[in-house]
């Protein structure tokens, strides 16, 4: 079975987790540090960037790093994780689930701008498969309105927009380092900022509010949680970072030969190639309704044929804590098409030419077998 995902794990990798393990230093501490300012020369661009236990914690932290609370609205895409919009909810405030465009599967600012109401606060792009979101009229809109932007960019650690990677510059930046992540360190994530004072403030949020004082004393003037990351997790960041530029290319080139080898039909629609895209993920749609079948027959006919696939993602409004507070398909018409269509195929590095070419054969007598 071709598995759609696979983190790439070499021996190196290994051994800078074992070292950490037999240092005695395991939590917290200076292989953290570490990986923090090799992501800040990483992405450039003067950020302050602070780890944290998960790309969720990093939007939440996000959140009140920016002042979202009770009462007010925060933008969301109702094409993301359902992480996007629940971190909204943890900081008490209310996600507003708006449209995406049905190719890029990403907000745009002329969706933003419909969905503003006095009580915005806040808008979340989020950079969807790896192709980073039209920032600049976003941010312009933003800055018109008096908007905080905080970027989901779980899927774009290594994605460019116009030369520059994302997390180099903006508000707040927010990053996922799971095992479906260009780089993984097993659990984990971080923020991108742009300014000491919130930069200290992340550190405070992310362990239970605490500052720390130079004679060893400390202080607890607002409410923290328990999300830093531990070393043996950072170091696995840490010397993954390096040959992220390398995966970023191998996943470039795997998706260049998806794009030419994947069959043409009525049925199959190829996800928005674009400069600079960081290829998280490669989800096509598929019109099951026209094919008379559903995705999990679907699916399970490219399983009996050696392919395992994904579902990047049922669209947010969907679920029923968010039906329950009155979303419909009829408001979402594009990212409602693209949660009922969208099908992951495998793509990491070590996915060879030969196995797209099978993935891309699979899907073409699957096609046709429900055609009939």
């Amino acid at each position: 079975m071709l598995p759609f995902v696979r983190p790439t794990i070499e021996e190196e990798d290994i051994r800078a987790v074992t070292q950490v393990l037999r240092s005695g230093w395991i939590t917290t501490g200076p292989k953290a540090r570490e990986f923090e300012v090799a992501l800040e020369r990483y992405v450039g661009g003067g950020a302050h960037v602070r780890v944290v236990n998960s790309g969720t914690s990093a939007l939440e932290i996000a959140l009140l790093a920016a002042g979202i609370g009770p009462g007010d609205e925060v933008i969301v895409p109702s094409m993301s994780f359902v992480a996007s919009a629940n971190a909204v909810l943890r900081a008490g405030a209310k996600p507003v689930l708006v449209d995406v465009d049905l190719e890029s599967r990403n907000l745009t600012a002329e969706l933003l701008r419909g969905a503003v109401t006095p009580r915005t606060r806040a808008v979340m792009p989020v950079h969807f498969a790896g192709l980073a979101a039209d920032m600049d009229p976003i941010e312009a809109l933003a800055r018109e309105l008096g908007l905080r932007v905080i970027e989901d960019a779980a899927h774009a650690i290594g994605t460019r927009y116009r030369g520059r990677l994302i997390g180099g510059a903006g508000d707040l930046v927010c990053f996922s380092f799971h095992p479906n992540k260009n780089i993984t360190s097993v659990e984990g994530g971080a923020i991108a900022c742009f300014d000491g004072a919130t930069a200290e403030r992340i550190e405070r949020l992310r362990f239970h509010g605490i500052e720390k004082f130079a004679d060893g004393s400390m202080e607890v003037d607002e409410w923290g949680g328990k999300m830093n990351l531990p070393d043996v997790n950072a170091v696995l960041g840490l010397v993954q970072l390096p040959r992220l530029q390398g995966f970023v290319e191998r996943r470039r080139e795997l998706a260049a030969r998806y794009r030419e080898r994947l069959p043409r039909h009525d049925c199959l629609a190829q996800p928005a190639f674009g400069q600079g895209h960081g290829w998280h993920i490669f989800a096509v749609r598929v019109d099951f309704a026209r094919l008379a079948t559903t995705r999990p027959a679907f699916q399970a006919r490219l399983a009996d044929l050696g392919i395992a696939t994904g579902v990047h993602y049922p669209a947010i409004h969907g679920f029923a804590m968010y039906r329950r507070m009155g979303y419909g398909p009829e408001q979402l018409p594009n990212a409602h098409t693209i949660g009922a269509q969208t099908l992951t195929l495998p793509l990491f590095p070590a996915l060879g030419e030969a196995d797209v070419d099978g993935v891309c054969a699979a899907l073409a007598e699957t096609l046709g077998e429900f055609e009939a």
